[in-house]
């Protein structure tokens, strides 16, 4: 088993495309079934044994930060870090997190739910220090808004190209990494006048091998990107129970 203990939350987009159901709430906090999209995040992660979070803020951030004041989780300490260039694409949120860790991390979407038996499982694969895994999804028939998935293309157990737009893939990415903090140089090094995306960093991990991918069989999960998908995810996601037994911990800006 993993020692993980932190995970990384992107919380700082705009999530243009769901407006039509957030009105004026950041993404992060649109509530699904009852609670908002980052606590079930969070509630999962949990449950998978992390205990620490750096979760990255910027459009609309104080609105989340003062969600979490107001209703604190039990049992974790939370670190608020923000990126006031969140119009920029999801690297730009990863880099600025970079002061704030250095051991490894589980990586999450702020809007992308899951199992928290996916994370367990995930953290339980060996990972180099210099490598990245990724928990992919090879059901892709059955996947919700298959053109706006990201896909991946794999050698065996190594993913060698990642993007929205392969013609030729193998799985999916479910938005869910483990993760050295090298990560943070092949961001740096995919930068390209001041921008990039995760997946320009994970391409060039892909490139020199250091990208490996985990199926995650038939676990369930789900981007919570627009409004048809937040209407998939009500009927089919199955919230996290949370352990009422834990202390409260702190939170931190």
């Amino acid at each position: 088993m993993s020692n993980t203990k932190l995970a990384l939350i992107l919380a700082a987009g705009n999530g243009s495309r769901l407006a039509a159901c957030s009105g004026e709430l950041p993404k992060p906090l649109v509530p699904l079934n009852g609670k908002p999209l980052l606590e079930h995040v969070m509630r999962s992660a949990c449950e998978a044994g992390i205990e620490k979070f750096v979760i990255v803020v910027g459009c609309r951030g104080h609105m989340i930060r003062s969600w979490y004041r107001n209703r604190p989780l039990r049992g974790v300490d939370v670190k608020f870090v923000e990126n006031p260039d969140f119009h920029k694409n999801n690297g730009v949120s990863v880099l600025r997190a970079k002061d704030a860790i250095d051991e490894p991390f589980l990586l999450l979407m702020s809007d992308h739910v899951f199992e928290a038996e996916t994370a367990r499982a995930l953290l339980r694969q060996p990972i180099g220090e210099d490598e990245v895994i990724l928990a992919i999804d090879r059901k892709i028939g059955s996947v919700f808004d298959l053109d706006d998935a990201t896909k991946v293309r794999l050698e065996e157990d190594r993913i060698v190209d990642i993007g929205k737009n392969l013609r030729r893939y193998d799985a999916l990415d479910t938005g869910m990494f483990h993760c050295q903090p090298v990560l943070f140089h092949w961001l740096e090094t995919a930068m390209i006048n001041g921008n990039c995306s995760l997946s320009d960093g994970m391409r060039l991990m892909g490139q020199n091998r250091k990208f490996k991918g985990f199926d995650i069989g038939d676990a369930y999960w789900q981007d919570v990107d627009t409004p048809a998908a937040l209407a998939y995810a009500r009927d089919s996601f199955v919230a996290q129970p949370w352990p009422a037994a834990e202390a409260a911990g702190p939170a931190y800006a």
